[in-house]
């Protein structure tokens, strides 16, 4: 694996509160509150109108994303991406801290932090503990609305930090790229059924090894450190020193094995953006694993 110099994933809340606080939020630093609920359980644009970081914008992931896709929440275009983001004033000079309000304490952050990544944009961070804790340490919140400034973003699309439902075939016979997925492991092997759409099945790519995200996150809602990440990688016999991509339902959790291993000096993971929503309805049944049909005869 080269070494490099990699800019800071991760930004502390007592850094952000200090940030606000000497009025640095502008042209040189963006504040995004990425969150997003499934349907009927929060409503994630009225909690940001209700209560959010002084400054900070709402970065609405059902916008950033290819509409004309089948799947939930594919990638949008360079175009598209570069015009959305730059109407919430960020410039390829920007610092952008990303955030979400999930119980959890991280869960889509990590997928706009990937996003800013994967269109050639480094200087992006998860601003760690979420806003679950930015409340928690008494760091101030408001209703007010920010309008910044429009501003030029140029978008270029890393490819190698995206994989297609192609890739993934070619990859079963190669095995070039290991393979982790990050749900949880009931959905994995196919014992819990997937949320949402009707119709999708759980189990899992052929070959891939199981981590789910949550447990890269303590109890209190916090990225785990570099050593015990590296731990988890190793006990599951995955070598950061290889090629990796990560997947899960449809492109968001797999975004936290990315930052994980980002962690431990590894920035080049890829994020198979279709994940188990676009394989289950494409591959053939033999590239299919679970323990569903088993589980329900």
């Amino acid at each position: 694996m080269v070494q490099q110099v990699l800019y800071r994933a991760l930004v502390s809340s007592k850094w952000l509160a200090e940030s606000v606080r000497a009025n640095q939020i502008g042209p040189s630093l963006r504040v995004l509150d990425a969150s997003w609920y499934a349907p009927g359980e929060r409503n994630a644009l009225q909690e940001f109108r209700d209560k959010h970081i002084p400054g900070a914008s709402f970065f609405d992931i059902e916008e950033c994303k290819d509409k004309s896709s089948p799947y939930e929440l594919m990638l949008p275009s360079e175009a598209h991406f570069a015009d959305y983001v730059g109407h919430l004033g960020i410039s390829n000079d920007t610092h952008v801290v990303v955030y979400d309000g999930d119980d959890l304490g991280s869960f889509y952050a990590p997928r706009a932090w990937w996003m800013f990544r994967v269109f050639g944009h480094r200087t992006v961070s998860v601003l760690n503990g979420g806003f679950k804790n930015w409340v928690k340490e008494g760091h101030p919140v408001t209703s007010e609305i920010s309008r910044p400034e429009p501003a030029v973003f140029k978008a270029t699309l890393d490819k190698s930090l995206l994989k297609n439902y192609a890739d993934m075939v070619e990859n079963i016979e190669s095995k070039r790229f290991q393979v982790v997925d990050s749900r949880s492991e009931g959905r994995y092997r196919g014992t819990e059924p997937e949320p949402g759409r009707e119709g999708l099945e759980p189990g899992h790519i052929p070959g891939s090894l199981n981590m789910p995200f949550f447990n890269f996150l303590t109890e209190a809602g916090f990225e785990k450190s570099p050593e015990e990440i590296r731990n988890m990688f190793q006990e599951k016999k995955v070598d950061l020193s290889k090629p990796l991509i990560a997947t899960c339902r449809k492109g968001v959790t797999a975004c936290h094995i990315a930052l994980a291993a980002y962690l431990c000096g590894k920035p080049d993971v890829a994020i198979y953006d279709g994940s188990w929503s676009e394989w289950f309805r494409r591959a053939p049944p033999e590239k299919k694993v679970s323990e569903w049909k088993r589980n329900k005869a």
